[in-house]
């Protein structure tokens, strides 16, 4: 009869009874702790496996979610893995073409190019983007393909890994891209037209305006000059026909000759003067509108600031209180039109801005010092809000309503004067009122400065 599993066992003539029961009681001990561990590893080891599939599910996934080739090679060129996009392009599962030279699936003419990928691999060289061609199922599948080098632990080089996007998809993109650029032009083409055609406006209604004094001068003279004509025409019929002087002496006290005549070199000054005039502006105009980009000559900006005033503001704004602080000249050397431009930008900017404002008063002042011609233009509207005063010079940006303006105005403004070697800068005057500051060099410096570029 066996003794009851209770019972401690003990080898006799060995070791007593409490040395046999503590020695099973550390057996138990160390098989606890061994199960323990055995448990915990288990765990571990359920838990690496879980990661380690949803690892590879995320890979397969993503994998099969690219519309890319993929296709990983050894050294010698041999297929070892591939995307189902690889698959779909060569027209075979993944399991038929592991283990085979991608080779064989490549147009004879891509066999040269795949070569240098595989040598580039042995160099241990960056791969660099080829066009392969693919032998598809339905054909020629032409791809960009993108290489670089796989590389083992130990810094080895053992195969490329190959990512291709199938050609007509690039070129697609590319005809995209083309015709959204080209649409991008032809929007910005209309909107720099656009703002051509709104300083035109404004030019020609200045220019009207200031056409308008002289000639209407030049009409009412000529009225008054063909009165004159026929008054003496009909004096010097009566005298041709032979009348008696007491005739004549009537005939011109009723016809006021000696008062024409007297009048006639007044009249024909004022039709001069008038004449001058239009003849001045249409310079101006042929001089401004010039579109020679290498254009400089020396003028008085001055004149410049007075003349673009005259064309925008007044015409707009009869009410508009115009402020000259200027010298009496005002030399710079430049593109006269391009300035103008800029000058008439402003102006118009500032007009725009007093439009809801009670008191319209346009200031402007300029001084020359130490090689340098500051001009500022101040208005008496609403400023400029902070959070958009770093904007203003921005292409396209306006806080005028829809159709009232471009955003092109000050953008150009501010390229035509960096062109200059200049300035433009916006900000608000502590009274109130928006203040923009232009800085240019003056005629000699700037000069100088053209003649030290030329050489």
């Amino acid at each position: 009869m066996n003794a009851p599993l209770s019972q401690p066992f003990s080898l006799p003539g060995l070791l007593s009874d409490a040395d046999a029961e503590s020695a099973w009681i550390d057996v138990i001990q160390k098989m606890d702790e061994t199960y323990a561990n055995l448990v915990s590893q288990q765990v571990e080891l359920e838990r690496k496996n879980a990661e380690l599939e949803e690892a590879q599910a995320f890979i397969a996934s993503v994998l099969g979610s690219m519309t890319d080739v993929l296709i990983a090679c050894d050294r010698n060129g041999r297929i070892e893995q591939s995307n189902p996009a690889a698959e779909r392009a060569l027209g075979h599962p993944s399991r038929d073409l592991a283990g085979r030279p991608l080779p064989d699936f490549l147009d004879p003419g891509s066999h040269a190019a795949f070569a240098r990928l595989c040598a580039a691999a042995l160099q241990r060289e960056g791969g660099s983007d080829v066009e392969l061609s693919l032998r598809g199922p339905t054909g020629p599948f032409p791809v960009s393909v993108n290489s670089t080098v796989r590389y083992d632990q130990r810094g080895h080089a053992i195969g490329l890994v190959l990512v291709g996007r199938p050609i007509g998809e690039l070129r697609r993109a590319y005809r995209d891209l083309a015709a959204a650029h080209e649409g991008l032009k032809q929007t910005q083409q209309q909107l720099v037209h656009s703002e051509k055609m709104a300083s035109l406006g404004r030019l020609v209604a200045g220019v009207a305006h200031e056409l308008n004094n002289p000639i209407s001068f030049v009409y009412g003279n000529a009225h008054a000059l063909r009165r004159y004509v026929d008054r003496l025409t009909a004096y010097l019929d009566k005298v041709h026909e032979g009348a008696s002087p007491e005739d004549l002496a009537a005939l011109r006290r009723d016809l006021r000759i000696d008062r024409a005549r007297s009048d006639l070199p007044a009249t024909l000054d004022g039709m001069l003067e008038g004449t001058e005039r239009v003849r001045d502006i249409v310079a101006e105009l042929r001089r401004f509108s010039s579109e020679q980009k290498h254009a400089s000559e020396r003028f008085d900006a001055a004149a410049l600031l007075r003349s673009a005033v005259n064309w925008v503001a007044k015409a707009q704004t009869p009410d508009l209180a115009v402020v000259f602080d200027l010298p009496a000249t005002l030399d710079i050397a430049g593109h006269p039109g391009h300035l103008h431009q800029v000058a008439m930008n402003l102006v118009q900017n500032a007009v725009d801005a007093m439009a809801a404002a009670r008191a319209k008063r346009l200031e402007l002042h300029a001084r020359q010092q130490d090689g340098t011609v500051t001009i500022t233009v101040r208005d008496t509207g609403h400023g400029i809000p902070d959070e958009i005063l770093g904007r203003v010079f921005d292409p396209f940006f306006t806080t005028k309503p829809v159709g009232k303006g471009t955003g092109l105005g000050l953008s150009i403004s501010y390229q035509l004067v960096k062109d200059h070697g200049g300035t433009l800068t916006a900000a608000n005057h502590p009274d109130g009122g928006a203040l923009f500051t232009l800085t240019l060099p003056a005629a000699g410096r700037s000069e100088a400065a053209a003649k030290d570029s030329s050489r």
